[in-house]
């Protein structure tokens, strides 16, 4: 289970709601899920967030930031970064 941490600008689409968990999968049975996996059934429960999240090229959009353990998922790997079980996935929007 991975659990995606929401401002609020961005909860109108998950009925307000401030957490979203998802079920994510490695690649196989020996690997742990990736946030591309997690990301992939987010859009499945939620596409109309997981637009605002990723653009047209199903990478994270230039003005989100994911952070995973504490540490930009950026610089983890990106949608490749492996998420430890119960993964905790904050959403952050750039502020302008």
């Amino acid at each position: 289970m991975v659990v995606f941490v929401l401002p609020s600008t961005l909860r109108r689409w998950v009925s307000g709601r401030t957490e979203v968990k998802v079920f994510a999968v490695g690649a196989d049975r020996d690997s742990p899920p990736t946030l591309g996996s997690a990301l992939e059934s987010l859009r499945r429960a939620h596409p109309l967030l997981e637009e605002r999240l990723r653009d047209e090229y199903g990478r994270i959009r230039r003005h989100i930031s994911m952070f995973v353990c504490g540490e930009n998922a950026r610089g983890l790997g990106g949608l490749d970064c492996a998420l430890p079980p119960g993964a905790e996935v904050y959403v952050l929007p750039a502020l302008t």
